[in-house]
């Protein structure tokens, strides 16, 4: 990877789908968020689902990506759908 791609700043929405709601799963997101230095936010949907917002160098938000398709181990995880976002600073990792 060259300095210039490390260096991008990136924002994504992510929809995660499965036995996601009630498995600590938003808790564990925002422990990986803080060991990867990405911010953003976790909250359940009505509809059974996890929303994730998540902003941070290119790399590293790439990283948490991948972890959404498994999540923490009492996790389900049977679809991830992101989107990018315009890049927007986030104050830390919330959980609503």
């Amino acid at each position: 990877m060259d300095e210039l791609q490390s260096e991008q700043r990136v924002c994504y929405r992510c929809l995660i789908g499965g036995r996601v709601q009630g498995v600590f799963f938003r808790a564990a997101a925002r422990e990986q968020a803080m060991r990867l230095g990405v911010t953003g936010s976790a909250r359940n949907l009505a509809d059974g689902r996890v929303e994730v917002l998540v902003c941070g160098e290119a790399a590293a938000v790439a990283q948490f990506r991948d972890w959404l398709r498994t999540g923490p181990a009492t996790a389900e995880v049977t679809g991830v759908a992101c989107e990018p976002l315009d890049y927007h600073p986030q104050a830390g990792f919330l959980i609503d």
